[in-house]
């Protein structure tokens, strides 16, 4: 895969500093790169930058799975860097879920420009940004069931654990490899602070 380092010009202003564009979607790393690189300097590629340190990171996913990871991974190249991940919509659970693993913020695809670059400014001088819809939803129910962090595909591997398969059996019947359901599982746990199978199955079936 190649990557993109898009210089700055000497007249750039540079208040954003390096911002690292992470994302598997081509057109919408091309669109983010477009609306930052007449703030600031950008790279866009699926690996870190080799030659400069980024200070900010916009991450891209489509869900929940693996948010923590992705985090992680981020702190390494950089323990400072700030940390934005980008939805294609409004995803509650997906925001919550990159708030909780230490993202300062979450902007979306149905922003308009701007409003991105504002975010981004807002969360450098060390202010978390998030849609004002869920920070109202946020506030309004303080106890979010953890269960709506979950993916419909966890959601039916637990349903199938709660049922007595084994991850084998659930492969099988889902045709997926076993290797995929115990990656499946351990995001499911990550999600709902447990340490099994078994107590992840419980709290599903209690919820349902």
């Amino acid at each position: 895969m190649q990557y993109a380092l898009m210089q700055s010009n000497d007249d750039k202003p540079e208040s954003l500093g390096l911002v690292w564009i992470n994302c598997p979607y081509p057109v919408v790393s091309l669109g983010l790169a477009r609306i930052l690189e007449t703030e600031t300097r950008v790279y866009v590629g699926r690996e870190p930058p080799q030659e400069d340190i980024p200070s900010s990171v916009v991450f891209c996913t489509s869900g929940v799975e693996g948010v923590a990871e992705l985090v992680q991974r981020i702190r390494r190249v950089n323990p400072q860097a700030l940390i934005m991940m980008f939805g294609l919509h409004l995803d509650l659970a997906l925001a919550r879920a990159a708030l909780k693993a230490g993202a300062r913020g979450y902007i979306h695809a149905g922003m308009a420009p701007g409003q991105i670059v504002r975010a981004l400014e807002v969360a450098l001088t060390g202010e978390i940004v998030a849609p004002r819809e869920l920070l109202e939803y946020l506030i309004s129910n303080e106890e979010i069931d953890e269960l709506e962090m979950l993916s419909a595909r966890q959601r039916e591997i637990l349903k199938l654990v709660d049922e007595g398969l084994t991850n084998a059996q659930i492969a099988k019947r889902l045709f997926l490899t076993e290797s995929t359901v115990k990656q499946h599982l351990r995001a499911a746990y990550k999600v709902l602070g447990v340490s099994n199978r078994t107590e992840a199955a419980r709290i599903l079936r209690n919820g349902a």
